[in-house]
């Protein structure tokens, strides 16, 4: 296993593979004797010392430093691409076939790999080079920002490594008689997510040093996670299930939960912040979730360091939680989503694996540069333009073909009226999808519930706009009271003056609440008009409402099942061309991503009969093809399905005919230094290895159009007999009443959340209103109690000097006494709702019942005098222009804004107002959250009515 790491996180490195001695010196001197002469072989002793030195270091212990060690293996490597296009290195006796390759496994160190291969040897340096670079980034001091960035650095490199491994050379390697696990594709593939988890992990170390903010932080550690994620699924499959020991799976399992659950944890921070309480809470639940399976299926084998992380993660994400649901019962009341319900966590990955390919680049390798002459480069140069041209022309038909097949086919609507006549009716895409998105809403039943909201929102808006007025209106008659008892002493100014503006504002709204609930009348009339319409909307499934096509009443010769059966087979037939097809074009791909050189034909047979699935083809023939990809020793058959025998009228049953050759991994170069005639003549030899396959495609094309003649001429008499056209304009006009059904329910549902939009906004603003009232009220009860003492010292006869006349007060209108006690430290809010508040003493008079007050001269009017009347709650009149008494608010006040500055729907169709007045007042103060209220309005509606 790895070593750990003296972080405070634990990660892997990769240990070297080991080797036995090899002498590479000898065979290859002697391979340049033998094949060019001595002089050359003393040319280039150089390079064969070279050689010598650089497999001697690597059968050597690593003693030198890891930078050292790093550089040996890169020009070792590139030394070797220099011998592979040079030395043919097999058992053929015309090769060089005293050379063994031996190879243990780095993971299991008693199964070794023996090859008479030079694939072995690249493929072995290259999963050094990565396990190197790994060992570099766990060497380095990682508590430090420069560390943990130079650690991600070495991460990357070994994913690059390992990358390379993986496209290059695994599969060659994996190709001999003799192979281990640690060098094959599923390996290389997980240790690559391996140290691209371990790299993004550093990243995360080092945004959490500088203090990023919580959303950054959650993308990166649950990109963290998703590399660990990866590799554990790698590691839970063949061949690597059995390969690794208990603590790697531990290690990575834990640490895929681990980043999970930080991204949880990060992602709840931020929730929190914008006051989203109902989704924070699933986060963390999902992230404690995750910690605790991961625990109770991993805790054995990992390190302490790692379970203590955890630990302390899941009790600060226990924590949080706990905050979160006592916020959400006491403020928010929020209903908490399912976690299955949630998008999915956002990532952004900050690493990738280091492109290999100019560090490895072999090209400009002078090593044994003597052996190729310069016109067998350029000559192979000039064949691979000739192999592109090929490829590149005849995947060009392939794709012709395809559309053609499909232009045909949906001109003549098929194959969706076969389905029809077999019940298998299916909507446009588009148009399923729209029905979906109305059915998941609930359909046109669930309209019911939403105007009940719209109806419960309108009621406890009357309710807030009825209890401020009578606020306003105790106030005013209170002091009407104190005016009539009192006469000329009483000098403050009335009530009707100062609350004038809220008065306007609390008119315009009960002008709003009347238009609303017209407008909430018209659309409760529109769904009763529409409700047959939007019917067809509650139909499950939606394929049910659709016109069936039936078969013909009456029939003289009855051959309704040949004439389908026969197009059926047709298509059948254009199917298995179309696999056959797919396969060629997989075929195409692979032999332009690589250089092919001929081997003999192949003669095979696989025995596929469509009696066994007639129904459907198309996967026989996708399983076939998926299938004929397989590897005898170092040669890849691939597989061509004859197009001659799809034709035939008894091609059902038949069997495919699959003519196979091989295609090696190699190139013409070896042949382009040895040959000593023309290059045209060995590029002609050499390019007819193709021209089987553009026969295959020829036959494929000539044969897609014949059966498409044929099916045209089928599909005729199907139309007649069945009575197509009928059909069709039976199911458009459906799809018509559809698509209006779904429009109306849409117009219903944008109207509908519009009034949700408008009730809640229009609540947050008399709420406002209200608070503006009770703080007034308050400020008003307390100016009450000192006219009280000022009065009753005048009328005992105390008068002072200073008199505290109608100068030596200040009146504050109903806005400015909501700043003022904005500005006191106690809430502003009527102190008889706040519990253990400290209240104002009550005002000094006494009602008429009890006995009077000193120094009264005179018993005060009855309290039961008439008073005035409150205007009535629902004044629809224009606000005049502000009295002489009505003190403007600062531009800037925080409630002089009206509460709809910018609202212009239906729902808002009121008298036009003064313009000085709005101009004064802004806009509103935002609620205290952002999250939607509980009637929530889908972000893509707007406007009430649809003009």
């Amino acid at each position: 296993m790895a070593s750990p790491s003296s972080s405070a996180n634990v990660m892997l490195a990769i240990f070297e593979k080991k080797t036995v001695s090899l002498d590479l010196y000898r065979p290859l001197r002697n391979y340049i004797v033998f094949n060019y002469s001595e002089r050359e072989a003393q040319n280039l002793e150089d390079d064969l010392q070279t050689i010598k030195q650089y497999r001697s270091e690597i059968e050597r212990v690593p003693a030198d430093s890891l930078p050292a060690r790093r550089d040996m293996l890169q020009n070792y490597y590139k030394a070797l691409c220099a011998v592979e296009s040079r030395f043919p290195i097999s058992p053929d006796k015309d090769h060089i076939n005293s050379v063994y390759f031996t190879w243990y496994d780095t993971f299991k160190i008693k199964q070794k790999a023996v090859q008479q291969n030079i694939h072995l040897e690249k493929a072995a340096v290259l999963f050094n080079l990565g396990a190197v670079h790994s060992q570099m980034g766990l060497s380095l001091d990682r508590s430090a920002v420069e560390g943990r960035r130079q650690a991600s650095h070495s991460f990357i490199a070994a994913a690059g490594a390992f990358a390379f491994l993986r496209d290059n050379v695994a599969m060659k390697a994996s190709m001999g008689t003799s192979t281990t696990v640690d060098m094959s594709v599923e390996c290389a593939g997980m240790l690559e997510r391996l140290m691209l988890a371990q790299a993004q992990e550093c990243v995360f170390e080092n945004t959490i040093a500088k203090g990023s903010t919580p959303g950054v932080c959650a993308k990166i550690s649950r990109q963290v996670g998703i590399y660990y994620e990866e590799a554990l699924a790698a590691l839970n499959v063949a061949p690597l299930t059995y390969h690794f020991d208990k603590g790697w799976l531990a290690h990575v399992q834990l640490k895929a939960a681990l980043f999970y659950a930080e991204a949880c944890y990060r992602c709840g921070m931020e929730l929190h912040e914008k006051e989203e309480i109902a989704e924070e809470i699933a986060r963390l639940k999902s992230g404690i979730s995750a910690l605790s399976e991961a625990k109770k299926t991993s805790s054995k084998g990992a390190a302490q360091q790692l379970l203590d992380a955890i630990n302390k993660l899941d009790a600060n994400l226990n924590q949080n939680l706990a905050r979160a649901v006592k916020e959400n019962d006491r403020v928010y009341l929020m209903r908490v989503p399912q976690a299955s319900s949630l998008p999915p966590l956002p990532a952004f990955a900050m690493v990738k694996p280091m492109p290999m390919n100019d560090v490895l680049d072999a090209s400009k390798e002078k090593m044994f540069a003597s052996l190729v002459p310069d016109n067998s480069a350029k000559a192979l140069s000039r064949y691979t333009e000739m192999v592109d041209d090929v490829i590149r022309a005849q995947a060009e038909r392939l794709q012709q073909g395809s559309e053609l097949a499909r232009v045909k086919l949906k001109e003549m609507d098929l194959p969706d009226s076969i389905l029809a006549l077999e019940g298998n009716l299916t909507l446009p895409m588009a148009l399923k999808e729209d029905v979906d998105a109305v059915q998941i809403c609930g359909g046109p039943a669930g309209l019911e519930a939403e105007l009940q909201q719209l109806n419960d929102l309108k009621r406890v808006n009357q309710e807030l706009l009825i209890q401020t007025e009578e606020l306003l209106q105790k106030e005013a008659t209170e002091d009407a009271q104190f005016r009539s008892q009192f006469g000329t002493r009483w000098t403050r100014p009335q009530s009707s003056t100062l609350t004038k503006n809220l008065q306007d504002r609390l008119n315009r709204f009960a002008g709003n609440l009347k238009q609303a609930a017209e407008s909430d009348t018209r659309i409760e009339r529109s769904v009763r008009d529409h409700a047959a319409l939007m019917s067809i909307l509650d139909r499950r499934p939606i394929e049910s409402a659709l016109p069936t096509l039936a078969r013909p009443i009456m029939s003289l010769d009855a051959n309704e099942d040949a004439i389908a059966g026969a197009l059926k087979q047709s298509l059948r037939q254009l199917e298995g061309l179309g696999a056959q097809r797919a396969g060629l074009e997989d075929m195409l791909k692979e032999m332009k991503r690589k250089e092919v050189k001929e081997i003999p034909p192949l003669h095979m047979k696989d025995s596929i009969s469509l009696k066994e699935a007639n129904t459907s083809p198309k996967m026989n023939c996708t399983l076939s093809w998926s299938n004929i990809f397989v590897s005898i020793g170092k040669v890849l058959f691939l597989g061509i399905c004859s197009a001659s025998l799809l034709t035939d009228p008894g091609f059902v049953g038949s069997s495919f005919t699959f003519i196979l050759w091989g295609i090696a991994q190699d190139d013409i170069l070896p042949k382009l230094m040895t040959s000593t005639g023309s290059h045209e003549d060995l590029f002609r030899k050499e390019i007819a290895k193709y021209d089987h396959i553009c026969e295959e495609i020829s036959k494929n094309l000539e044969a897609q159009e014949q059966l498409l003649l044929q099916i045209q001429a089928q599909n005729v008499d199907f139309a007649s007999t069945f009575n197509l056209e009928d059909y069709k304009a039976s199911r458009e006009r459906t799809y018509k009443q559809i698509e209006a059904a779904i429009s109306k329910y849409q117009e219903i549902k944008e109207n509908i959340n519009e009034g949700l939009k408008f009730y809640v906004t229009l609540q947050d603003a008399i709420t406002n209103v209200k608070q503006q009232g009770s703080d007034f009220v308050m400020t008003r009860n307390m100016q009450c109690r000192e006219m009280m003492d000022d009065v009753q010292r005048q009328m005992s006869g105390l008068s002072f000097q200073e008199n505290k006349g109608s100068n030596g007060y200040n009146y504050p209108s109903a806005a400015q006494s909501h700043q003022v006690t904005r500005s006191n430290p106690q809430p502003p809010a009527d102190p008889a709702n706040i519990p253990n508040a400290v209240r104002p003493p009550a005002p000094t008079y006494q009602p008429p019942h009890q006995p009077a007050m000193p120094g009264y001269t005179q018993n005060p009017p009855p309290y039961g005098a008439p008073q005035q009347q409150p205007p009535p709650p629902y004044n629809l009149q224009a606000p005049g222009p502000p009295t002489q008494h009505q003190q403007q608010p600062p531009p800037n006040h925080e409630y002089g804004q009206p509460a709809y500055p910018g609202w212009r729907g239906p729902y808002y169709n009121a008298p036009p107002q003064q313009p000085a007045p709005l101009q004064q007042q802004g806009s509103m103060p935002r609620p205290p959250y952002t999250v939607p209220s509980p009637y929530h309005l889908p972000p893509h509606q707007s406007g009430y009515y649809q003009q």
